[in-house]
């Protein structure tokens, strides 16, 4: 198997070519529709969700089989047909065209694979096993879904706000800061919708040289230097 370079695309308002009109086809629309996908989807019949999707819109459908060329102009393409034949044409149109291309459960014919995710808000955890065993990406899915450590996606918008302050007043801060600020009183002001409260609150963590039980050194910030750990520095 190969060793898989992780990355995140950005397909907003790039053309993906999607062949076959199943429930695979289905699901890989939809996280593509998320993405801001534009989506030709190829297939001579699709499934009752597909055609819901459709009639909203969403993309569009060529209602035939797969014919050589229909991959050109893609950025990238998805093959999720049930007949191994004509996967292996689609993938020997996308290498021959440079075209990025998942064939579904044919690891050794994906330029790349998709991931198992697992999403909060704006955070996006992906699992990968680079094709080795989906039942486990799946088990590993499900555990993180349920884990209180996810928990700290809803501080995302806070943190991000902040970066943006940090970056504008032309601060340097230590990423151990960061870390050591990012407390779970702030995580639940943010998630009892006081925004306001907790960006203050960890701007003045952050850009505050005299701050009680963090270093006094903004750019050199080192947990020995707190005496605490990440995340237990004193409100």
């Amino acid at each position: 198997m190969p060793n898989y370079y992780p990355v995140f695309l950005d397909l907003h308002d790039k053309r993906a070519v999607i062949i076959g009109g199943g429930t695979l086809a289905e699901s890989k629309i939809a996280k593509l529709l998320d993405a801001g996908a534009k989506i030709t989807l190829i297939s001579p019949k699709i499934n009752d969700g597909l055609k819901a999707t459709l009639e909203q819109g969403s993309f569009e459908w060529l209602e035939r089989d797969y014919r050589p060329g229909d991959l050109a102009g893609a950025f990238l393409g998805i093959a999720a047909t049930n007949a191994r034949p004509v996967n292996e044409q689609i993938f020997q149109e996308a290498e021959e065209a440079s075209i990025l291309l998942n064939v579904v459960d044919e690891p050794l014919q994906c330029s790349f694979i998709a991931p198992s995710i697992v999403s909060r808000g704006p955070v996006t955890v992906a699992i990968s096993t680079g094709g080795a065993s989906p039942a486990l990406a799946r088990k590993l899915r499900e555990t993180l879904s349920a884990s209180p450590a996810l928990e700290w996606a809803d501080m995302a918008e806070v943190l991000s706000r902040a970066r943006k302050q940090v970056k504008k007043q032309g601060a340097v801060i230590d990423p151990q800061r960061w870390q050591c600020c990012m407390t779970s009183d702030l995580l639940a002001m943010a998630q009892d919708g006081q925004e306001e409260e907790a960006l203050s609150s960890l701007l003045s963590k952050l850009l505050d040289d005299t701050f009680p039980k963090l270093c006094s050194t903004l750019e050199k910030c080192q947990p020995s230097g707190c005496g605490r750990k990440p995340g237990e520095c004193a409100a």
